[in-house]
């Protein structure tokens, strides 16, 4: 076998393994470790496995990423989110829809701390979709709403998969930051004006009963949530202004959150050892991902699949629609089967070199990438998104109220994805000629 051949038979052998559930990591990794066995020997392969790992994790920008999903949990064990829900749903309750409008805000501001878009969904999922069915509201508008809502934790800065995508392509997270924040609050937007068109035209999408409230119960609910604006406004604030780096921020978020939990007597041994835990075993699970897309790296850049791949790609045009369209069919095929970390990591060896070769931004590039991701969490037959809020409230709506609830969202996220594409200046730090 050629060299192509190897490496185009590692990429279909790591598929394989993936869809027989094999962690992504350990799939990525046991794939590269044969494969550069049969292009050079065993033991260039042995001596990657020794160097490779301990190399990586001295990566400085890298301990951004545990840093924020510590912050994210300790906001969570410390019941820093806990009336979220409930203080949107005052503020916004006279809008059309005010439930569903209330769920995007809260999971904006949810996922804004967490970084997760899974965690955001979990948790949006046991509070805010029970309220709006318990006042009459259509099963797939409830459960459609916080599913697509989830994925706003991808885009919306502190994002770990900002942090990983800038880490693996070279590129400054704070620009990557900075470029993931207006296309965010712009999908946030668009989802919120296309429930209140719905609801406008269809009044029974939201029950019939009105949610009432005094200034004295939305002062009150304000008092519980202010600690999360302010952790988000001081972390994001600081990276905008220069005070401090991304990699700086995710320990600065979380100083400020504990300083936050003390001052509300919150911050618990038991808060402080669950958010250690859960961080410690995400953490885990990414390095290993990480690694193994690193490893993967090499192989392929071995046997000289991406070069081909670029070829293949740039023979049939060079122009930027046609790169940004085979992308995209890749990641929304791809993205119905395997989570968006490992779908990230899998493929970027692939089409880093593709970009790069058509000299694209990779900061934009970077933020359509994420944006892509951001579907396949709930693009069927297997939308992860979907399926965390199946499992968290089990027979009380079906799989296919949830997908056609996530229909309307998909829309506005392909809509959203059209203008950060046609519109590059919603995605800052570009080359003046871009704009």
């Amino acid at each position: 076998m050629s060299h192509l051949e190897i490496g185009v038979a590692g990429i279909a052998a790591a598929l394989a393994l993936i869809a027989l559930r094999v962690p992504i990591g350990v799939a990525l990794g046991l794939v590269s470790i044969i494969g550069i066995g049969q292009l050079v020997n065993m033991h260039v392969a042995w001596g990657m496995i020794s160097a490779t790992p301990f190399d990586f994790a001295g990566t400085w920008e890298l301990t951004a990423a545990p840093m924020f999903l510590f912050m994210g949990y300790l906001c969570t064990t410390t019941r820093m989110t806990e009336g979220l829900f409930q203080a949107m749903r005052l503020y916004l309750a006279r809008l059309p829809g005010g439930l569903a409008v209330a769920s995007v805000m809260a999971s904006a501001f949810f996922a804004a701390a967490s970084g997760s878009s899974v965690a955001t969904s979990a948790a949006m999922s046991r509070i805010a979709v029970p309220e709006m069915l318990k006042r009459n509201y259509d099963k797939g508008l409830a459960t459609g709403t916080v599913a697509a809502s989830g994925t706003l934790g991808s885009l919306i800065p502190p994002s770990v998969l900002l942090v990983l995508y800038g880490v693996y392509a070279q590129v400054s997270v704070g620009q990557l930051f900075m470029a993931g924040f207006l296309p965010g609050l712009l999908s946030a937007l668009l989802y919120i004006l296309m429930i209140m068109a719905r609801v406008k035209a269809k009044p029974e999408l939201a029950g019939h009963a009105q949610v009432t409230s005094s200034w004295a119960e939305k002062w009150q609910a304000f008092r519980h949530i202010w600690p999360l604006p302010l952790l988000i406004t001081a972390v994001l604030g600081g990276i905008f202004l220069g005070v401090f780096s991304p990699t700086e921020a995710g320990a600065v978020g979380t100083t400020i959150a504990a300083l936050i939990a003390l001052t509300r007597r919150t911050l618990t041994l038991t808060a402080i050892r669950e958010a250690l835990v859960r961080t410690a075993v995400s953490t885990a699970s990414i390095f290993i991902i990480l690694i193994g897309s690193l490893f993967f790296t090499r192989f392929l850049a071995m046997s000289g699949v991406p070069a081909a791949f670029s070829e293949l790609i740039l023979g049939v045009s060079t122009e930027t629609w046609w790169i940004i369209l085979a992308v995209a069919v890749i990641y929304l095929v791809l993205g119905m089967f395997i989570d968006s970390i490992g779908l990230m990591l899998l493929t970027l060896p692939l089409i880093l070199p593709l970009v790069e070769g058509a000299d694209l931004n990779l900061v934009w590039f970077g933020i359509i990438v994420v944006k892509l991701l951001e579907v396949g969490l709930v693009t069927p037959p297997i939308g992860l998104n979907v399926y965390v809020i199946k499992g968290a409230l089990g027979k009380s709506v079906t799989l296919p109220e949830v997908f056609r609830g996530v229909a309307w969202f998909i829309a506005m996220d392909i809509v959203a994805l059209l203008l950060i594409v046609l519109i590059p200046a919603l995605s800052l730090y570009l080359p003046q000629q871009m704009l």
